[in-house]
């Protein structure tokens, strides 16, 4: 397999708002051709100001924005070959849908015949053919979000950008267009660039994630890589649940660590961590286990304080002698200890062992002490 062609590179792009708000930091990042990378993170990240950038909405305060290769800098948005749809539709309402889906094709003077063929045909795949002369106002919500992906993608862009698109729909409607948006993105080969803060979402549709916080790339990789890997704290805490053990390396032999942390001790493998770090152990509650008695390697115990039932699992949450909770997740058809003590373990390799940034404040108290 050959190497995948870039179509989007951002190289060191920065965005300084009022000479002192800085929400977009270096970030170096790449998209490929026929790819559906989200850009994910909560309120205030960067990522809608970054997609900005590359629409062409916002200049960069640093930094270069290239399409298929090409340095966008003095390109107005018109010129260039990505399209944007947005969260609040932005349809003309005195339109019908075929005369705002054909609006670009007949800016650019485009044959009659040909605006009539694309536009059927586009509206065929987004499953609105026979809506060609409703309005607007006619439409449902997810409509108009059909009417909107319909209008961006009718000029053939190389890409798409999407702000939040689906942020205004209820959650029926909402899941539903991701698996339809997700089919429309194989079947015509572009390439997506999706914004949102909502990690199931992005889990659901993307090829790879790219994490952002406090205008920083965290980690990009799949969703398999993201949830089962992540890169750091951030990255493990906000994507879908985890239950976190934060202590130090007491004792190492290879790969294989035991961390002391508050209640007690737990063992952990990794490369690249030093006995007496402070390191942070991830662990999902789907692949922790409790036992009535102790595991070899683990000391931690807890009591169950309640179990609750959400369909096809059931949720249990022990309470650990220092008051934090542990979450476990197991089938709901599974037989399960309903309160008393049990103690917690996991097998190797279902845990991921972190650095700690309280491991830089360690540090710099010893290094006062020594001084």
């Amino acid at each position: 397999m050959g190497e995948r062609k870039v179509t989007v590179k951002l190289e060191k792009l920065n965005k300084v708002y009022d000479g002192q708000n800085h929400v977009v930091k270096d970030l170096d990042l790449e998209v490929y051709e026929g790819e559906f990378l989200t850009l994910l993170g909560s309120s205030g990240c960067g990522k809608t100001t970054t997609l900005r950038m590359i629409a062409g909405f916002e200049t960069p305060t640093g930094g270069n924005v290239y399409v298929e290769g090409e340095n966008m800098e003095n390109r107005e948005p018109y010129e260039r070959n990505v399209n944007t749809v947005f969260q609040s539709y932005a349809l003309f309402p005195h339109m019908t849908v075929f005369d705002n889906v054909a609006y670009g094709l007949t800016i650019r003077k485009v044959k009659k015949q040909e605006i009539r063929e694309r536009v059927l045909h586009m509206l065929e795949l987004v499953q609105l053919g026979g809506f060609e002369k409703r309005y607007p106002s006619q439409l449902s919500g997810g409509q108009k979000q059909r009417v909107a992906i319909a209008r961006a993608l009718i000029n053939r862009p190389r890409v798409l950008l999407l702000d939040e698109p689906l942020g205004a729909l209820d959650l029926k409607l909402r899941k539903q267009m991701q698996l339809e948006l997700k089919r429309l993105q194989r079947k015509l080969n572009i390439t997506f660039i999706y914004v949102t803060h909502d990690q199931e979402e992005a889990l659901t549709m993307s090829d790879r994630i790219a994490i952002m916080r406090d205008g920083v790339l965290e980690q990009v990789g799949t969703p398999l890589e993201i949830y089962e890997n992540p890169a750091t704290r951030f990255v493990a805490t906000f994507i879908g649940e985890t239950n976190l053990f934060e202590g130090y390396i007491s004792s190492k032999k290879g790969e294989e660590m035991t961390v002391t942390v508050e209640p007690g001790m737990i063992r952990a493998c990794g490369t690249g961590f030093r006995e007496r770090e402070m390191v942070a152990v991830s662990v999902r509650p789907e692949r922790m286990k409790f036992s009535s008695v102790p595991v070899e390697g683990f000391t931690i115990s807890g009591e169950i304080r309640e179990q609750i039932y959400a369909g096809s699992v059931l949720k249990t949450i022990v309470v650990l002698p220092n008051g934090n909770e542990v979450r476990i997740e197991r089938l709901s058809s599974e037989e399960l200890p309903k309160s008393g003590r049990v103690y917690l373990y996991w097998n190797k390799g279902d845990e991921k062992l972190l650095h700690s940034l309280d491991d830089v404040f360690f540090d710099a108290v010893e290094n006062v002490k020594m001084a």
